[in-house]
């Protein structure tokens, strides 16, 4: 059993066990619950639309990514610029997806 959650402006494709890096999210007691649900699908292949589903997650750790760096440059004109950012992350471990009274979770 996969779901396919929006978040952050993203899309990703999940399924219980998997553990995922998103956008930085608010938590409360370290868990978080994805009810922008798209997509559900099965092994088998068929994947089908549900209105009531979703899918909830615990928060493994909290951090910032890798630095990125920007370089700005105009030729000739001794011009540099050198830039960095680092971006927020929220890494969660997804546990359970939901639907229609349906409860699926990670094989321990």
């Amino acid at each position: 059993m996969y779901a396919v959650i929006r978040t952050g402006g993203k899309q990703y494709r999940v399924a219980p066990g998997d553990v995922v890096k998103i956008e930085k999210a608010e938590n409360e007691n370290s868990t978080i619950e994805f009810s922008d649900v798209l997509a559900v699908g099965s092994d088998s292949g068929s994947v089908e639309k549900a209105a009531g589903a979703k899918v909830i997650a615990s928060v493994v750790t909290e951090g910032r990514g890798s630095k990125v760096l920007v370089f700005h440059y105009k030729r000739k004109k001794q011009y540099k610029k050198l830039q960095g950012h680092r971006q927020s992350f929220t890494e969660v471990r997804i546990n359970e997806i939901q639907v229609d009274g349906k409860s699926f979770t990670a094989a321990r």
